[in-house]
């Protein structure tokens, strides 16, 4: 197994790549803690629990510290450390020209997926160094590598996130820590599925690999990046788009 006995927190766990991610590492043999703000999570762990994992909830509010810090600290006090983060927990942007953006919009993105990314971090990193291990996946994207057209918020934070945690491998390792980020495609979730079918063929169709990504194909890049296989991985960024970026 690949992260036995490891303890293991993954912000936005209550559906989509953060649901695949905690399932994975509960069968790899981790202690899971699934942080979010939706309720969606306690049927997670009863899932992982059912099929013999060892699974905990904790509500946990990415853009608050408070909330950050009381994750960390009842994971620590569960489970005596913290072996690694996956700070997945994001929200889409609403898409348009920037001359029309709402700044509302524009700051509702910017806390979740890039302020929730950096507080998390912080907090699990405070137990990192007293241990002296540790390994972080941060969820990047595509669109932080190419352009696309009414993109705004979302592009800046995914692109903000990606050298965010190079900077962070940098500062933390030699402190036995490593920082990663993934960055996906377009993934299959219930989401896609409620678009209008040409929409979801035009999505399909950027991808030279035919097809758009399954959650459990993400959720394998990051068990990779946050096992001891990946040991001497740091400050890379993982794409995982079917040939998107290679375009």
């Amino acid at each position: 197994m690949l992260v036995e006995n490891k303890v293991a927190v993954i912000t936005g766990g209550a559906s989509g790549v953060g649901e695949a991610t905690a399932k994975k590492f509960a069968e790899e043999g981790a202690k899971v803690v699934i942080a979010d703000i939706s309720e969606q999570a306690k049927k997670v762990v009863e899932s992982i629990k059912d099929n013999g994992g060892d699974a905990l909830f904790v509500s946990c509010d990415v853009t608050n510290e408070e909330s950050a810090q009381h994750l960390m600290e009842t994971t620590t006090q569960t489970y005596g450390r913290i072996d690694i983060l996956i700070a997945n927990a994001g929200v889409p942007e609403k898409k348009g020209p920037l001359h029309q953006l709402e700044m509302k919009d524009w700051q509702k993105v910017m806390a979740i997926d890039l302020n929730g990314v950096v507080i998390t971090n912080k907090y699990a990193l405070q137990q990192m160094v007293k241990q002296g291990s540790g390994a972080i996946v941060n969820m990047g994207s595509i669109l932080a590598h190419v352009g696309q057209e009414n993109s705004t918020a979302y592009s800046a934070a995914k692109a903000a996130v990606v050298n965010l945690t190079r900077s962070e491998a940098l500062t933390y390792a030699t402190q036995g820590i490593r920082v990663n980020s993934v960055s996906p495609g377009y993934v299959d979730t219930p989401l896609i599925s409620q678009l209008p079918e040409d929409t979801a063929q035009a999505m399909i169709a950027r991808h030279p690999i035919g097809r758009l990504a399954q959650p459990e194909e993400i959720a394998e890049a990051i068990l990779f990046l946050a096992s001891d296989r990946a040991s001497y991985v740091t400050g890379t960024v993982l794409h995982v788009d079917g040939g998107y970026t290679a375009i």
